[in-house]
């Protein structure tokens, strides 16, 4: 027997099938999936593989020496038949190194080796005889352990709980009680309030019934915010438990939907695992083998959740479908809608998007019925949307109006604080300033590293928030000596001391990536806010989603322009669901909210449509365009970005790539470049892109990586070179 097998390892040479002879002793135990020791290279250093597939020596023909596998690591697969697939998916259609689609389906721990944590737990170990418990002490310690069964080890019985240590011996001599090792989780142990089922809208039980009693898999869920989709996630997951099967609930980003992990624990209890980018090794470990071993069916998680191995898989959701996070960034640069699809299909289960703003991609699916769409109109029990006003922030201006607030929000601020009502404010922007510039020479403080402007905190540092370099701010111009040097732009701590200027006595809470790098601190912000420590919350896109606060009644959007002028084709839409989505946060108590957006473009369609909450006329729009410059989804978009610390080597790299792939570009396609990309160093790299567009196949991709990586052989340790289908960002 032969096996082929894939190497543990980042170099591109050897990102293909190995084959090995599978020794006599393993042919019993081996199967695909399996990770295993094998001799790699001149040196036959041993190193970690995984098998791919098993061959019959009767069915392969050689002609060279095959080296045999070493041993088995584990007593079990690692990987199933299925998730070999999904990974040959995810070569085939995201340009992928094997490793790299292998990496996803396990945690990084197993790779380091980590293990199962494990204490010595008292447990009951037989009927009780009356004749052996005659004392007291025996039998309140008896009655103790039968309640607290494999739950204390014998010092946390003895000095915690205050029992005798020679009781406790005696009915371990007496085989009454005996110690056990038991596996200990390191994560997910907090319990929540019981959360009970809602009654249901008709619209909810009308959407409910077309999900479970339709023979079609994919469904897109349109549903305004407050809508109580929740519900609809958590009585489908109820429905799959019923029918033995497991479910995942996949949401942007883990921390910023306490609600939503709150709710879901609060119903189904331990059932429930935690999977994100936050854990330790350890605790990704117990969560992975949890669900390995059956213990938990129902997973929510960020992206990463979608490749754990959950057995008899029924439903995939994705919650809020149309944010970027479900794009990864890093080696395979997959999208989850689109690996959610190929699971849906290769294991026939049920797959739901969410969103009251869907993208653009998904909307047009629905409309050519590749998805089931569902639309929900209203809100749970029929509470109003909230009333939008759009400021023209020029006209504050003329009015020599200075502050970050136009004079309608600090009176809407002023009117919900006196009402003893919540507010937040949002602006996609931290730190306290955006730059700072010299106002004599025109110098901008930029990091020497990367080729963007820091931003200024007010602990007096000058942060770039690409490579995270900090250095103390000058109030002196190093350019010219100049004293003239001017804080521009604002950002969230700005905003924080403008507020506590204009109304000191309210108590101001702020969430962005600076007041939530700790462990659980966002939790801790939206806890003290929900419970109603503070008036006014302000944040970045934390604030914007996943938040469900009764006593808000005011949401305040600072600098609605910001997105729409991001040099991207999805700015509009993005706009448009950003402001829509953190809109929705005001109102759902019983008061009616309101939400005071300040533009300057305040004519611009993706804010009027927001306004009108009018989404078919947005997606018109944008279709059209996308439609005319070939955009997704009719066409797509081939990113290649190299990278050096030597530019002069890099150009020439990237002119001699335009030079090969040439050959390979159809006349109906369009290549860029190559061009310096817009942020044209980050890290001390430089960077330069090119840019293919058109509606080309994996085939077309597969020969543009295999040009890439075959030139980029002679300059590997020089030049760095990534592919990306469809990127989110092209800066």
């Amino acid at each position: 027997m032969y096996a082929e097998i894939i190497i543990n390892s980042e170099a591109l040479e050897i990102d293909r099938l190995f084959t090995y002879k599978v020794p006599y002793e393993l042919m019993e135990n081996i199967g695909v999936g399996f990770r295993v020791n094998v001799p790699f290279g001149q040196r036959n250093k041993p190193i970690e593989g995984f098998v791919f597939s098993l061959l019959q020596e009767d069915s392969i023909k050689l002609d060279y020496k095959v080296k045999e596998i070493l041993k088995l690591c584990d007593d079990e697969a690692m990987l199933t038949v299925e998730d070999i697939q999904v990974i040959q998916f995810l070569r085939r259609k995201y340009l992928c190194k094997y490793i790299d689609a292998v990496r996803l389906m396990i945690p990084v721990g197993i790779m380091k080796g980590s293990k199962n944590k494990k204490k010595k737990v008292i447990v009951i170990n037989k009927e009780v005889k009356e004749d052996e418990l005659k004392k007291e002490s025996y039998i309140n310690l008896y009655n103790f352990i039968i309640n607290n069964n494999g739950i204390y080890t014998k010092s946390e019985i003895v000095n915690d709980k205050e029992f005798s240590l020679y009781c406790l011996n005696k009915l371990i001599e007496k085989e009454i009680l005996k110690v056990e090792e038991q596996v200990v989780f390191r994560y997910n142990t907090r319990r929540y309030d019981n959360d009970y089922n809602k009654l249901l809208t008709d619209e909810q039980r009308e959407c409910l019934d077309t999900i479970l009693n339709e023979a079609k898999l994919k469904y897109l869920i349109k549903g305004v915010t407050g809508s109580g989709k929740t519900e609809i996630y958590i009585r489908l997951v109820e429905e799959m438990l019923n029918q033995g099967k497991s479910s995942i609930v996949l949401v942007p980003e883990i921390s910023l939907t306490p609600q939503m992990i709150e709710r879901f624990k609060g119903r189904f209890g331990e059932d429930v695992a935690l999977f994100h980018s936050k854990l330790s090794d350890g605790e990704r470990f117990d969560e992975w083998y949890r669900i390995k071993e059956g213990k938990a069916k129902l997973v929510i998680g960020a992206r990463s959740a979608l490749f754990l191995p959950l057995q008899n898989l029924g439903l995939i959701i994705i919650d809020e479908e149309h944010e970027n996070t479900y794009k990864s960034e890093h080696n395979p640069k997959y999208h989850t809608r689109e690996v959610s699809e190929f699971i849906c299909e290769l294991k026939g289960c049920k797959l739901i998007l969410g969103s009251a703003t869907p993208s653009v991609e998904s909307y047009y699916k629905a409309l050519k019925d590749e998805y089931t769409l569902i639309e929900m109109h209203k809100r749970v029990n029929g509470k109003k949307m909230p009333h939008m006003q759009i400021v023209d922030m020029r006209e504050e201006l003329k009015n020599k109006n200075l502050s970050l607030f136009s004079r309608q929000l600090l009176n809407e601020l002023e009117n919900t604080l006196r009402d003893k009502k919540q507010v937040i404010l949002f602006l996609n922007r931290r730190g306290y300033s955006t730059f700072i510039s010299c106002r004599s020479c025109g110098y901008v403080f930029k990091c020497p590293e990367c080729d963007v402007s820091m931003t200024y905190h007010k602990n007096g540092y000058l942060i770039c928030h690409y490579c995270g370099r900090a250095e103390k701010v000058s109030k002196v111009c190093p350019e010219c000596n100049s004293k003239y040097v001017k804080f521009f732009g604002a950002g969230t701590e700005r905003v924080e001391l403008e507020v506590k200027k204009y109304f000191p006595n309210a108590k101001v809470l702020r969430m962005d990536v600076d007041t939530t790098r700790h462990k659980n601190a966002h939790e801790s912000i939206y806890n003290s806010f929900k419970s109603g420590e503070a008036d006014i919350l302000i944040g970045t896109q934390m604030v914007s989603k996943g938040l469900d606060f009764k006593n808000v009644t005011l949401v305040g959007v600072l600098a609605a322009d910001m997105s729409l002028n991001m040099p991207d084709y999805r700015a509009a839409e993005r706009t448009y669901q950003i402001i829509t989505q953190v809109a929705g946060r005001a109102g759902r108590g019983e008061d009616e909210g309101k939400v005071i957006v300040q533009s300057y473009t305040p004519h611009h369609y993706s804010l009027k449509y927001a306004k009108e909450e009018d989404y078919e006329s947005l997606f018109r729009e944008e279709i059209n365009i996308r439609r005319l410059m070939g955009n997704p989804p009719f066409g797509k978009i081939l990113l290649i970005l190299g990278s050096s610390k030597y530019e002069e080597k890099l150009v020439k790299f990237m002119y001699t790539l335009e030079g090969n792939l040439k050959k390979l570009v159809l006349e109906d396609f369009t290549m860029l470049g190559p061009v310096p990309c817009i942020i044209t160093k980050l890290k001390d790299n430089y960077r330069w892109q090119i840019i293919i567009k058109g509606n080309f196949d994996d085939e077309f991709s597969e020969k543009v990586k295999d040009t890439l990586y075959l030139l980029n052989k002679s300059v590997y340790n020089e030049v760095r070179v990534s592919i990306d289908i469809n990127p989110n960002n092209m800066t």
